[in-house]
């Protein structure tokens, strides 16, 4: 159930922090004083789209949390799922509405919205006046019946949704595939093209890498043979500076001194050795040099070779192991269409098949739906007497769309009757928007017993009706309340009367500044509210004794 609402910096509400109790929570108050404000914020935190706009006026975001509690498994186990702890079955919606973006909350860890609207369809259902106008539309009608029948059609529908997607993606590969022979044909000759242009080229693994370096050589050959002549004359024995050549005159010089000195042969030795190094050099360097020869023909044909692996990257792949890959799905390609006619067999045996299980699956649902559909009507029936349809006739009807769908074949349509004598027609035709009220109503209360959710909320469900019947719709929300939490916006008193927790909404003006309030009233504010709601500006102290004698009245219908 919802414990605790906070709302800060939306549209006329600066901040509202209200709990909420068990059974019938009632919110009313005067027209324009924020009640739809109220359930936006609701709204907002569990995930609907919501403006900008309505950030209050000089504030820089607005907020809305929402805390319940709750012991329901499946809530507890997409929780776990979600890697999200759960303290006492406690469950903390949060959302923070700023100019540029959101930030969701569930128990203080960030959720995209999805995941926010997973989670809070599971905690509450928000029944809002839109709603009614959603039971003009017939393909709203099966969802209805289908969430009746949940527990025994729930798996069927998952298996139904499997079998058509399987079906679908078999008869959209044959249509793509085979259904033009021209266009395959076409295929083939480009795929056989594609595969003699790769086979052709006999590519081995890494010789780009080996082309590459031989090109780079070539196209520089003449900075290369520039350069290494200019290092064979200056470490040579040509030029009279030339370091073989000043190399030499040093080690006569130093084999003229260790003559008069044993102690310079360590040195003379060493020079020796550079003398020998250098003249090692110069001889492997003049033969290198000799060796250099660009051969016009060879860089032809190697920048024609790269052309062609280039072309290949550009067209099959980054690299050459990427080219033999694909070259592999071409062939593979190549294959299943040369094999047309045995593959096009094998799929449409493969169609019949899964179409057999798929019709299967939906006569099954469709069983299941027939009989959940008559036990819907008689509900639906006797929650509408309920409700003061006095003479009504009510019926679900099941056709075959004579398709396919992911739901099955069936297409479901609501009959009623709200006159004796009158035959059912569908109820698009006949309802009015008081009538739409109720049914919805009644549609909520027979859900009401198979839907676990812990809290509803009504919006105005009061639209349209008074007097005896404004009693029988209250009646019937303390009936749902009895099983469920339910918070309800309403005008009427008959309906607020029946109130465990009553709340008023208030718009007050304090200066320029304009702002929404929440407050939880005791028992002589609610008598008083239902007085206002009476007797309109003058509270008259008959008006009050009315006001009273209601609240009694309620008390002894929920047997206080």
């Amino acid at each position: 159930m919802l414990l605790n609402l906070h709302v800060k910096n939306l549209a006329l509400i600066d901040e509202i922090e209200v709990e909420f109790g068990d059974h019938l929570n009632i919110l009313t108050g005067e027209t324009g004083a924020g009640k739809s404000i109220l359930l936006g914020s609701m709204n907002a935190a569990l995930g609907n789209k919501i403006s900008k706009d309505m950030i209050r006026q000089g504030a820089d975001y607005a907020y809305v949390e929402l805390l319940f509690h709750t012991e329901r498994p499946e809530v507890l186990q997409k929780m776990e799922e979600w890697d999200i702890p759960v303290e006492e079955g406690e469950v903390l919606i949060s959302r923070k509405i700023m100019n540029r973006r959101n930030i969701c909350k569930v128990n203080d860890r960030t959720v995209t919205v999805a995941k926010l609207k997973e989670i809070s369809s599971l905690l509450i259902d928000i029944h809002s006046q839109h709603e009614h106008q959603s039971l003009l539309h017939k393909q709203n009608h099966l969802k209805i019946l289908d969430e009746f029948s949940k527990k025994e059609s729930g798996d069927l529908r998952t298996l139904v949704r499997q079998h058509f997607q399987e079906y679908t993606a078999i008869q959209r590969q044959l249509e793509e595939e085979y259904s033009d022979q021209e266009k395959m044909r076409r295929e083939l000759d480009f795929l056989s093209y594609q595969i003699q242009e790769i086979r052709s080229a006999n590519l081995i693994i890494e010789e780009d890498e080996d082309l590459e370096r031989q090109y780079h050589k070539m196209v520089n050959s003449r900075k290369i043979m520039d350069n290494l002549q200019a290092v064979y004359q200056i470490t040579g024995y040509e030029e009279p500076m030339s370091a073989g050549n000043q190399i030499g005159n040093a080690l006569h010089e130093l084999v003229t001194a260790q003559q008069y000195d044993d102690d310079l042969l360590a040195l003379r030795e060493q020079l020796e050795t550079v003398d020998s190094i250098v003249n090692d050099f110069n001889r492997e360097l003049s033969g290198y040099i000799g060796g250099l020869e660009f051969n016009e023909q060879e860089f032809f044909e190697t920048e024609q070779r790269l052309n062609l692996i280039n072309t290949l990257k550009s067209k099959y792949g980054a690299t050459l192991e990427e080219i033999e890959k694909h070259l592999e799905k071409l062939e593979e390609k190549y294959d299943h269409i040369m094999h047309f006619e045995e593959n096009r067999d094998a799929l449409l045996e493969q169609s019949k098949e899964k179409e057999r299980e798929l019709e299967k699956a939906c006569q099954k649902l469709t069983k299941v739906r027939k009989k959940y559909a008559e036990a819907l009507s008689q509900k639906m029936e006797e929650a509408l007497k309920d409700l003061n349809f006095l003479d009504v006739q009510f019926r679900m009807e099941l056709t075959e769309t004579g398709q396919y769908t992911a739901n099955g074949t069936d297409e479901a349509i609501f009959l009623i009757s709200t006159n004796p004598g009158m035959p059912m027609r569908p109820l698009h035709e006949v309802a009015s928007g008081g009538e739409l009220s109720r049914i919805m109503l009644a549609i909520k209360s027979v859900l009401a017993d198979v839907d676990q959710v812990d809290t509803l909320i009504f919006d105005e469900i009061d639209t349209g009706i008074s007097g005896r019947t404004a009693q029988k719709v209250s009646e019937k929300m303390v009936l749902i309340a009895d099983a469920h939490q339910v918070i309800a916006i309403t005008h009427l008193p008959q309906i607020a009367a029946m109130a465990d927790n009553h709340y008023l909404i208030e718009k007050q003006v304090e200066g320029k500044t304009t702002r929404t309030t929440m407050n939880a009233l005791d028992s002589r504010q609610s008598i008083e509210e239902l007085a206002r709601m009476l007797g309109g500006v003058a509270v008259t102290d008959a008006v009050l004794e009315s006001a009273r004698e209601m609240r009694e009245l309620a008390a002894k219908m929920k047997g206080y």
